[in-house]
């Protein structure tokens, strides 16, 4: 597998020299690969669009011939249609194209295993986000840190007919992926019987992605792992969703307040705020099922921003929110290395009474790319603490870590701090005492960006109060 991603990839920086960047060359590798795997099963595609027709030329003749099967394709029915709409070619130069056509073809990809097949296009998709940082970044979680969260939270289709997992910003489905490879370990991947077999690969799995191309790369990452999922195009936040409700909601809204300039006005959010990240949360309290669950990726700005608290108390009283893991500094290196997150864990219509907090940050080295990375061993003890019940109501115990990074607190608690979750803190930070061990310059700036960020949120807030006319009234 690494061989193939390291070919691959070695090829890439060829092409940047001709303006192919990272995230087209992640996208054209999308529509060879399918093209050939279609090829290996015999899968019939509409004439000349078929790998055989591709390898068969060369020259303008190829760049011109491979458009015209982009198009083809892309006005095809079902996923066909779905994973080439709007499929452009960046190759401009024949050779290089005939040369990414001869690598891919020198493997067999059917007579791989799936999940080989699969690591190595999400092997490039990581490599992407790494090399590109701000640009595939937005759409990468560390798969560390998916893995953890599905663990915890036991997305399975087993337990009901019915039983369906979404993710609402799911850039390049990297939680609907790793949902699909747990299910896989705890049955042994031995084979299912046909009816829940068919609703798995056709009805289980969900998603919606703002942005076209990491849409289309989930439907084939998706695709490569044998599953058929139903991904949107569209603005989970803007739109109103439609009727259907999930079991289990895994997401990693996107970070920052790019386009959150105003409040999306639906009447299903409580809190009226132009705050992304809480609407987010609002939105997946909408979607999920009465007793459904849902985990969620949140930085620290969200848990102490303007309209935090509000938000915060909604939840706590239409949900259970029983734990939240504070994520070690750097989880995110190197596409956001500055950015201090958190996950939180909760379950619908059922009344927060008391949260657990996991503290896998004060004290941690801050992870690195290369001399610190982020391991299994980082959530370990946190997947213990957190128990075997998804909806985290295992017998707890503080005693469960051994350096009291595990602490509970009363819903009196969160109360008394104005539900500002980030306050929920008890560890003493040895680097702040320590003038040899202060944070980083990037990470001390990333933090008064995070902090001017929700001051810039409050003061729109208050224009946007004043242009509405209250400043008149008063």
């Amino acid at each position: 597998m690494s061989d193939i991603v390291q070919k691959l990839w070695g090829f890439c920086h060829t092409l940047r020299h001709e303006g192919i960047d990272y995230g087209d060359y992640i996208e054209q590798i999308t529509y060879l690969l399918f093209l050939k795997m279609a090829d290996e099963k015999e899968i019939k595609l509409p004439e000349a669009c078929g790998w055989q027709s591709l390898k068969e030329k060369s020259g303008t003749e190829l760049t011109e011939h491979y458009n015209d099967a982009l198009r083809t394709l892309g006005k095809q029915e079902e996923l066909l249609g779905d994973i080439f709409a709007g499929a452009l070619s960046r190759f401009h130069n024949p050779v290089s194209l005939k040369k990414i056509i001869s690598l891919i073809d020198e493997t067999e990809w059917t007579a791989l295993d799936i999940d080989v097949k699969a690591m190595a296009f999400e092997g490039l998709l990581e490599k992407a986000a790494s090399e590109g940082k701000k640009g595939a970044g937005q759409y990468f979680t560390p798969r560390i840190v998916i893995q953890t969260i599905v663990r915890c939270t036991k997305p399975d289709p087993r337990k009901q007919r019915d039983f369906s997992i979404m993710d609402p910003a799911c850039g390049t489905a990297g939680f609907l992926v790793c949902a699909f490879e747990w299910l896989k370990s705890v049955t042994g991947g031995g084979a299912l019987d046909r009816d829940l077999a068919k609703r798995i690969r056709y009805s289980t799995y969900f998603g919606q992605e703002l942005v076209e191309r990491p849409r289309r790369l989930a439907l084939m990452n998706l695709y490569l792992h044998g599953i058929e999922p139903v991904i949107k195009l569209g603005d989970s936040i803007y739109e109103v969703p439609d009727s259907m409700r999930f079991d289990v909601v895994l997401t990693n809204p996107p970070f920052g307040t790019k386009g959150a300039n105003q409040s999306p006005g639906r009447e299903d959010f409580v809190i009226d705020t132009s705050n992304k990240q809480l609407n987010f949360i609002q939105h997946v309290m909408t979607i999920l099922k009465p007793g459904g669950r849902a985990a969620i990726v949140v930085p620290d700005n969200v848990l102490f921003a303007d309209q935090a608290g509000e938000v915060f108390k909604v939840l706590c009283e239409d949900c259970d929110l029983h734990t939240v893991l504070r994520l070690p500094d750097g989880t995110f290196t190197p596409y956001s290395p500055g950015t201090k997150t958190n996950v939180i864990f909760f379950t619908k219509s059922i009344p927060t009474e008391r949260t657990w907090v996991y503290d896998c940050r004060t004290n941690v080295p801050k992870i690195t790319k290369k001399d610190r990375p982020l391991t299994n061993e980082h959530f370990a003890e946190f997947e213990k603490c957190f128990g075997s019940d998804p909806n985290g109501r295992a017998k707890r115990d503080e005693k469960d870590s051994q350096e009291e990074r595990w602490r509970s607190f009363h819903i009196s608690e969160l109360k008394a701090c104005g539900y500002k979750i980030d306050s929920l803190k008890w560890l003493r930070d040895d680097s702040l005492s320590d003038s040899d061990d202060l944070p980083d310059p990037e990470e001390l700036a990333a933090e008064a960006i995070d902090e001017l960020e929700a001051a810039l949120a409050e003061l729109n807030a208050i224009l946007d109060m004043m242009g509405n006319g209250y400043a008149a009234e008063e």
